[in-house]
Order: structure tokens, then C-alpha cells, then sequence
């Protein structure tokens, strides 16, 4: 082919190619707004590495802060299926506000991919929605077998916010698995987000004496969590679930976040894949800093499957194409692993254990389905 002819055809291509509108819901101010802050850092900058088709259409990013509220959340949707008329919706962070903006997505029949939205059954009944992150199921029960498995503890106290369906899966996994193991739950102990006073709750563990605390907690409330055990003198290994997996948690725990340990999605230290390592130069490039956050690699690979069934939709770009290619996603070799969807939207893929050495997460294992 003569390159008069490349050109002609490069020519029509761009003027035949247009804007799709990608929506884009986080909560970027908020109790939550540490999570949709990275995570949206991550979709950005997968935008940039990849923000046009393989037909020349160019993915528009339209944004909007959830605040990270349920009736903020729905709003949002709303505005982006009946405004910005999007093909499709990456967001929110969180179970509860997730669900408020599936309900948009299933009703006007959007594809929607959560980036890190855990909760076991948040996919029910879902047509139009999927996700790229593990389930609490699997998140919660994977810990409790690691501390069986490698520490030997066989007797725990968990910590459940009665407030949050991601607190309350993520502890009956827990239970369930550190039962199996052959440990003991010595106690159940309740709090409310937002609380801030743990010390008769530390008094009454440091009683129970028990070999590990879970803590399936947020980062604000585990971070005071841990700073005030430190200052009673409760010195009992601890973890959680990625809700402490960002950076938040050790600024505000400080040096109390030492030795603790989590389960998380990434380690920019570690990546197992091409897009991976590509990704944490971009984002090196772009933010000065090789600690990808974990939300940031999920919330790129939300964008990076999205762009992926659009591809495959690229002579037939509609919201049921895209949604059908998003549910067939077989070994995607994405930022954080390699990962599939299932019929229902379910993403299999590995986990990782860390754990907080000088206030720095520090890769410990990987847990794979």
C-alpha cells in the first residue's frame, strides 16, 4: 500500500471517529475521599496511555463526586446516562454507594465496573454490572488462613463495624475460616463509623489476651484504632482488608501502623504483568512517585477492561456490546494481575498479603482463587 494511500485512509479514519463518554463516579470529597482520589488517579492516567480506539474514537473521562453518599451516588449516575448519554461507568469505591449507582446502571442498561467495591453479594440479580476486585469472601477468609497457616494463631478477636455490609462480610468470612482452621473467636466486639473513642474496647481485649485483633475497618477508624492500643499499651498483632490500603491509614496511625498487616489488591513493587510495569512508569512519571496505590491500579484496571470490550464493540460500539465483552474477559493481563469476569460480573483473580515495616507497606505473600 503507497503512502498517499495510508494517509487517505488515516485521513477518513479521523474524520469519521468522535468522542465516547466514559462516566466516571468516586467520591472525591467526603469520609471516603482518599479511595476515589487514587482511584481516579489511576483512570486518568490509564486515559492517557490509552485514550483512543482501535477505530479512532477518542474516550472522554466526565467525572462527578459522589461525596461519597448513597443519594449523591445515584445523582451522579443519572446525570451521566441521561446528560452526558455514556457508554459506559467505572465507580463508586465503596458497597453501599456502589449499589445506588448499579441500580442507574441496570435500569438504563449501562455496563458498570466497580473498582473495588467488595461486597459478596453486591452483584445479585446484576445484568450490567461487574467488577475488577476480589470478594469479601474471599478477602476475609484469605487472611484468616494466612495467620493460621504461617503465624499459628488460634485465638481472635474481630472488630466489625455493625455500620457497613463491608465490614460485616469480611468478618463472618473471617469467623468462618479461622474456625476451620481450628482457632478460636473469643469475642465480637461492634462499632459505628465515625466513632472515634476506642478505649473500652481496647481495655476489654487486652483482657481477652488473644493471639491476632481483625479489624475489617476503614482507614480512619482503624488508624485511631491503632494508635490509641499503642497508647494503652495493647500490643496484639493486627489486621485488616483493603480499607486500609492507602497511604491515609499511616499518616494517620502513624508509627502504631507498624507491624501491621492487610490484605490488598497490588504492590508496585511486585507486578506480574507487561501493562503492570508500564503503568507504574506513567504514573511514575506523572506523579513523581513509584508507590502505585493500590486504588490507583484498581481504578486503571476498571478503565483498561472497559477500553478492552470496547475494543472488541469497535464496529458495533453500543452499551450491550460492551457489556457482553466485559463479562466474557478471560485472563486479562491488567495493572494489578491477570484477571477474569465471570457470567455475573464476578472477577477471579489473586490477593496479597502486606505488611507495615517503618510505615511502609512491604509485599509478604500472594493468595491466588
Amino acid at each position: 500500500m503507497s503512502k498517499k494511500i495510508i494517509l487517505i485512509a488515516f485521513l477518513i479514519l479521523n474524520l469519521e471517529a468522535k468522542d465516547i463518554n466514559l462516566g466516571v463516579v468516586l467520591p472525591l470529597s467526603g469520609s471516603t475521599a482518599a479511595y476515589g482520589q487514587s482511584a481516579l488517579d489511576g483512570i486518568e492516567i490509564a486515559n492517557k496511555m490509552q485514550g483512543t480506539l482501535q477505530n479512532g474514537d477518542k474516550v472522554k473521562l466526565v467525572v462527578l463526586d459522589t461525596k461519597g453518599d448513597k443519594i449523591e451516588s445515584s445523582s451522579a449516575a443519572t446525570r451521566l446516562v441521561t446528560q452526558d448519554k455514556v457508554l459506559g461507568i467505572i465507580g463508586e469505591m465503596i458497597t453501599a454507594n456502589t449499589l445506588q449507582v448499579m441500580r442507574v446502571a441496570e435500569e438504563n442498561k449501562i455496563p458498570l465496573i466497580a473498582p473495588a467495591a467488595t461486597g459478596d453479594k453486591l452483584l445479585e440479580n446484576k445484568q450490567y454490572s461487574s467488577r475488577v476486585c476480589f470478594m469479601d469472601s474471599f478477602q476475609g477468609s484469605s487472611l484468616a488462613k494466612y495467620v493460621s497457616e504461617k503465624f499459628g494463631f488460634k485465638k481472635a478477636v474481630v472488630v466489625v463495624d455493625q455500620s457497613t455490609d463491608y465490614s460485616l462480610g469480611l468478618a463472618k468470612a473471617f469467623e468462618k475460616e479461622f474456625k476451620a482452621k481450628g482457632g478460636k473467636i473469643l469475642k465480637v466486639l461492634r462499632i459505628n463509623s465515625g466513632d472515634k473513642d476506642f478505649r473500652a474496647i481496647i481495655t476489654q481485649i487486652k483482657i481477652l489476651n488473644p493471639d491476632f485483633i481483625y479489624l475489617p475497618l476503614y482507614y480512619s477508624e482503624a488508624a485511631l484504632f491503632a494508635r490509641q492500643s499503642k497508647i494503652i499499651g495493647l500490643n496484639t498483632p493486627m489486621g485488616s482488608a483493603d480499607g486500609v490500603a492507602d497511604a491515609t491509614f499511616i499518616k494517620l496511625a502513624k508509627e502504631a501502623s507498624n507491624n501491621y498487616i492487610f490484605t490488598d489488591s497490588f504492590d508496585s513493587y511486585n507486578p506480574v504483568t507487561k501493562l503492570g510495569k508500564d503503568f507504574i512508569l506513567a504514573y511514575e512519571k506523572e506523579k513523581k512517585d513509584k508507590d502505585v496505590p493500590a486504588f490507583s491500579a484498581m481504578g486503571a484496571d476498571a478503565y483498561f477492561v472497559m477500553l478492552h470490550a470496547m475494543n472488541a464493540c469497535k464496529d458495533q460500539l453500543t452499551s450491550e456490546c460492551i457489556n457482553d465483552k466485559i463479562h466474557q474477559t478471560k485472563n486479562y493481563e491488567g495493572v494489578s494481575g491477570i484477571i477474569s469476569i465471570d457470567k455475573n460480573g464476578n472477577a477471579i483473580r489473586s490477593i496479597i498479603v502486606k505488611e507495615i515495616k517503618d510505615q511502609k507497606p512491604i509485599y509478604k505473600d500472594i493468595i491466588n482463587p
